[in-house]
């Protein structure tokens, strides 16, 4: 044990409350890894098919029980994303093989495939059961075992989804404890499982104080930042299908995905137009009144008003007094200036969209890049061009991780109705001060040991044919004879001894040239 461990368990023992349940589960799932180890490429796929379909299955029922205890979101759209982070999930890495023995034999290296261990997954309450799903998936095709901590606001739905693939996993052969959840979530156990030395990764996702205590737990994480997401709308846009990304965008899930667009940039020459558009498509383009009344619904004291998140423009509407049309499905704010001190400048967990006017494309990139310094760093932007230098100028002026373009960002970037990695924690990278340098995939949670020949073409590459980590077993192999000069001087030695070396004579040899080395 290493002195760092030896001061967290010691730690453990006197202060912190949670730690005799931790290692217990920690233990567990241990052995989870152990067994899980030798489990074939087939047995794997059965495992995660299996676990898949029972989640898919219940879909819409946990779906409903979200928005039922956390208030927040749309059924629908939930089991979309349910769905999409289930059946949807294994079918896109359905090709994948994170078990087998990778054999490269042009350049002469053998790559063998080692599970990151255990996990430890922290979920948000905005995308509880979406986000489960796709870290209990994740890793199970890696081989990996988890436990997963639910936020407390969808602890009850969290703990009975988890509950499914897990049984579900065991059933189709999986050793029990690969798959556990923390049942009544408290800050003492959480604090443990982070920091106990048996956790080997922690995969967070949620607010910026839930990824930096698992960046401070001295165990290595994996962390996203918040979304703080602009979308550029410039003159050679389609312009009513920008208005209609935009809206169902904003209103897929009531605008709680950190990939939904916060402020709208609108080049000046085309913005009438898209404003038009855009109610077309059900949106409410505020008056400077109106604007001034929901910046304080939504932002008292210049802080995100929680109670609002995840709520429909109609009620973030009556909220702030405002009288919207009960179809309304977003709230447009227009403002003057992006600056910190601006509250609309901000994230939005809700389906209200800043927007301000730029003179012409350059200026739009700049608004972009402001916004971006403002909050979400790394993240995410959404353009709506058909101008490909435009599109090429502002991926690379931006400091994000992936842009949208002519798509809703919502589900663009978390790679629903894009080929991005499907996804529901999205990395951000250094820009946004995260190890995680694009969105979380299978791969993330494997380590490949490279078994690397010599280059020189002349030595042999052994044939790997058949061989599987699981099954591979050392070889007995025939003892190289010894070349002609060996023999001779063994003979030679052997004679001068009457037939060997006793043990009294090797011993004085050998402390005689340490002591020339010593000298030396």
């Amino acid at each position: 044990m290493s002195t760092r461990e030896g001061g967290v368990v010691d730690a453990y023992r006197t202060e912190t409350p949670g730690a005799p349940r931790a290692r217990m589960m920690l233990q567990r799932a241990r052995w989870a890894v152990t067994a899980f180890a030798d489990y074939r490429p087939d047995q794997i796929r059965n495992i995660v098919n299996a676990t898949a379909e029972a989640a898919f299955q219940n879909a819409e029922r946990f779906a409903r029980q979200t928005v039922e205890e956390t208030g927040m979101g749309v059924v629908e759209h939930k089991r979309i994303k349910n769905e999409a982070c289930s059946r949807g999930l294994v079918e896109r890495y359905a090709t994948r093989d994170y078990a087998s023995v990778q054999i490269d034999a042009e350049r002469r290296i053998v790559r063998v495939p080692k599970p990151a261990g255990v996990i430890f997954a922290l979920t948000p309450s905005t995308n509880a059961i979406a986000t489960a799903y796709f870290k209990v998936l994740l890793a199970l095709m890696t081989r990996n075992a988890i436990v997963v901590s639910p936020h407390p606001m969808a602890r009850k739905v969290s703990v009975d989804a988890v509950r499914v693939m897990a049984q579900a996993a065991v059933a189709a052969g999986a050793p029990d404890g690969c798959v556990q959840i923390v049942e009544e979530p408290t800050i003492p156990l959480i604090e443990a499982l982070m920091a106990d030395p048996g956790t080997d990764v922690i995969v967070a996702t949620g607010g910026t104080a839930v990824v930096r205590a698992a960046y401070h737990s001295g165990n290595p994480a994996l962390g996203v930042g918040p979304g703080n997401v602009p979308a550029f709308v410039e003159a050679s846009a389609d312009i009513a299908h920008a208005a209609q990304c935009l809206v169902d965008s904003k209103a897929f899930d009531n605008s709680i995905l950190c990939t939904n667009e916060s402020t709208l940039i609108a080049e000046e020459r085309i913005a009438d137009r898209l404003c038009s558009e855009l109610r077309s498509a059900g949106a409410v383009i505020l008056d400077a009144d109106q604007t001034s009344r929901i910046r304080a619904t939504c932002y008292p004291e210049g802080r995100i008003n929680v109670s609002l998140a995840g709520k429909d423009a109609v009620a973030l509407a009556h909220a702030a007094e405002i009288t919207v049309p009960s179809n309304t499905r977003v709230l447009v704010a227009p403002f003057e200036m992006i600056a910190p001190e601006e509250p609309l400048a901000r994230e939005k967990l809700f389906p209200l969209l800043g927007m301000v006017r730029v003179p012409h494309a350059q200026r739009g990139i700049d608004a972009a890049g402001a916004l971006l310094r403002i909050g979400g760093a790394g993240h995410s932007a959404v353009i709506h061009s058909h101008a490909p230098a435009t599109v090429l100028a502002y991926g690379a002026a931006l400091k994000v991780l992936r842009v949208t373009v002519n798509a809703p960002g919502s589900i663009g970037s978390a790679g629903l109705e894009t080929h991005l990695p499907l996804t529901m924690t999205v990395g951000t990278g250094f820009f946004g001060r995260s190890s995680l340098t694009e969105s979380l995939q299978p791969d993330h949670l494997v380590q490949w040991t490279q078994v690397a020949y010599a280059s020189d073409p002349s030595e042999r590459f052994d044939d790997f044919t058949g061989l599987q980590p699981w099954s591979a077993l050392p070889a007995v192999a025939p003892v190289t004879a010894p070349v002609a000069g060996a023999v001779a001087g063994s003979a030679s030695m052997a004679s001068e001894s009457g037939g060997g070396i006793s043990r009294e004579e090797l011993r004085r040899m050998i402390i005689a040239e340490l002591r020339e080395v010593v000298r030396g």
